[in-house]
């Protein structure tokens, strides 16, 4: 019974590297991708986030973790990149999981993928309410608020009615189809650039060194300061600033969910990630450098930075012309942000571990109409019911984790042989490998210079990689619980963290020592096993920065999610049902080989 159950769990799909013809329509060209990955990245995170983290958590360092936050990004991103060279199907992560991990892990990876869209969509929406309602002296939150107050303290104080009707009319216009929904996306994007470079500009004009180095006497008594200086609220500050700021790179990996309505998708899907993170980096780093030199970090306004600090230098025309770029730069993020969804949505239902009707696509729009009406919908509700920083909170955790199983993939397909051509396919007995206590070590540390990968490399290899997933999260938390006291401060933390870094660093020589799989693709990650295990910790590490109520939220949300996979997708899987139907072929065909051999 376990032994069926875990068969079931780590079935794979084996058909990824076959051609398969697809329903939807190959129209996104280099452009189209790269735009939609800066499109659905660049929204929230230059004209909302910058300034109320700046405010409330890193100071002016908040340039800084930005930049962590975009080197977490960058390594995710390169692993995104292979696996979209290898894999170019609809359904990002979670067919990259499914085809290297096992389908239980793609379905968890799946489930926090439609959380991180939803999430995404919803704290756009909402941030572009809170945005424009800032402008016109908050009366929509104070009729609401007035007229339906929700006194419930986990949820908004009132239904955004605004925010609710724009994700409405995304759904109309991501039902029609997907070139149309594109060329509005470039548009939008080409503004928004614009926009910020506008922002760039007109700030470094009014730009004052001296608003980095506020000493603490001089902030007024009644504001959120800190220590005053370049970091007031510590490296803790800026560390916690770079689990928010992540939320603003949230988006690059809709450009991985197109891989069948992307033209050269191979070629185009690696190239568009990797350009829409530089351009992205070089966004945030600069609009956040502008912002805090400008205007003192502890005078900022949370809901609509820019249009305040151009209010208080003096230009008023500027002000404006940031706030109709930043309201296309959210409504084009908003876009990006639910684009992927309804495509997560084809790809789990096409494969039976959720409900197969959300994979329906239509003849006439070449869209998953029902898949996009329903996480609407959803979505909608999300908007209505939770507030711009609940939302915000809620989305990076799904994120981070998803991030974490890509690297660890990349890992896995580098060490394993080609792909099986079934699940029923025994693996060769280790037995057969006559092991020794000897032969062992020679194996683990690959002491005959080994250039094929055998059974036994491939099985060191998953152990090592393994162990590296427990000593990485190990320091990660060391790290996170005892902060100084791991660096020398406390002698018990740094010979804790002493062992684990040499259990790491030996454990990475072993991985390295494995023979790799020799495959030809437009892009692979470099310095591998280096850079994937970096992407591994920084996720774990930001995963751990977020707050008691985040986790139970995500374990809230997993718990639904295995409800549906374990009383519908375990029995309803395509990969499931292709493997029994194998598996019967060759039991029929065992039996003839026994009565050919019993009537002889």
């Amino acid at each position: 019974m376990v032994s069926r159950l875990w068969k079931a769990l780590s079935r794979k799909r084996i058909d990824e590297n076959q051609e398969s013809k697809s329903e939807l329509a190959r129209v996104l060209g280099l452009f189209d991708l790269t735009a939609l990955g800066v499109g659905s990245t660049l929204g929230l995170g230059v004209y909302v986030l910058a300034g109320s983290i700046a405010k409330e958590t890193a100071g002016p360092a908040v340039c800084i973790s930005f930049l962590i936050a975009a080197i977490a990004s960058a390594f995710a991103g390169m692993c995104y990149a292979e696996f979209a060279s290898r894999v170019p199907k609809a359904g990002s992560a979670y067919v990259y999981s499914y085809v290297t991990v096992g389908e239980f892990v793609a379905f968890i990876i799946g489930w926090n993928l439609i959380l991180e869209y939803v999430i995404g969509t919803a704290s756009v929406a909402r941030g572009l309410s809170n945005y424009l309602d800032a402008l016109i002296g908050n009366a929509i939150s104070k009729t609401l608020q007035s007229a339906m107050p929700i006194n419930v303290s986990f949820l908004s104080e009132y239904p955004d009615f605004f925010a609710f009707g724009v994700v409405m009319l995304l759904i109309i216009l991501l039902s029609v189809g997907v070139k149309e929904s594109s060329m509005l996306n470039n548009i939008f994007t080409v503004v928004n650039l614009v926009t910020i470079l506008i922002i760039v500009v007109a700030g470094s004009l009014k730009a004052d060194p001296a608003n980095w180095n506020i000493p603490a006497e001089a902030i007024p008594a009644d504001k959120h300061g800190g220590a005053g200086g370049f970091m007031p609220f510590g490296i803790s500050g800026v560390m916690i600033g770079a689990a928010k700021c992540f939320f603003g790179f949230v988006g690059f990996d809709a450009v991985a969910t197109t891989g069948e309505e992307a033209k050269n998708p191979q070629r185009n899907i690696p190239i568009a990630i990797v350009v829409s993170l530089v351009i992205i980096l070089m966004a945030y780093f600069s609009i956040s450098t502008v912002l805090t030199m400008m205007w003192p970090y502890y005078l900022q306004d949370a809901n609509a930075p820019f249009p305040h600090v151009f209010d208080q230098i003096g230009w008023p025309t500027i002000k404006w012309i940031v706030n109709i770029g930043a309201a296309f730069a959210l409504c084009t993020s908003m876009l990006g942000a639910m684009f992927p969804l309804p495509r997560i949505l084809y790809a789990m239902g096409s494969d039976g571990v959720i409900f197969k009707k959300l994979a329906d696509v239509h003849p006439k729009t070449m869209t998953p109409i029902l898949g996009t009406v329903v996480s609407g919908l959803f979505t909608g509700v999300m908007t209505l019911i939770f507030n711009l920083k609940q939302l915000i909170d809620m989305m990076s955790i799904g994120t981070l984790l998803a991030y974490t199983i890509v690297a660890v993939s990349v890992l896995i397909l580098r060490y394993q042989g080609k792909e099986c051509t079934s699940n029923n396919q025994s693996a060769t007995p280790m037995s057969d490998y006559h092991l020794t206590p000897i032969s062992v070590l020679k194996h683990i540390v690959n002491l005959q210079n080994q250039k094929e990968i055998t059974e036994i490399s491939s099985k060191v290899a998953k152990y090592s990689i393994g162990i590296l997933c427990i000593v990485t999260f190990g320091i990660a938390l060391l790290i996170s619980c005892v902060g100084d006291k791991a660096f020398g401060n406390g002698l018990i933390e740094t010979v804790i963290l002493v062992i684990l870094l040499n259990i790491l660093l030996l454990n990475l020589v072993v991985i390295v020592r494995q023979p790799t799989q020799d495959v030809d693709l437009a892009f692979k990650v470099p310095l591998v096993p280096l850079i994937p295990c970096c992407s591994i910790f920084i996720n774990l590490y930001l995963m751990l920065q977020l707050d008691a109520f985040t986790w139970i939220r995500f374990s809230i949300w997993l718990l639904i999610g295995f409800a549906i996979y374990f009383l519908y997708g375990i029995f309803h899987s395509e990969q499931g049902k292709r493997d029994k139907a194998e598996a019967e072929m060759i039991k029929r065909k065992y039996a003839d080989q026994v009565r050919i051999v019993t009537k002889f």
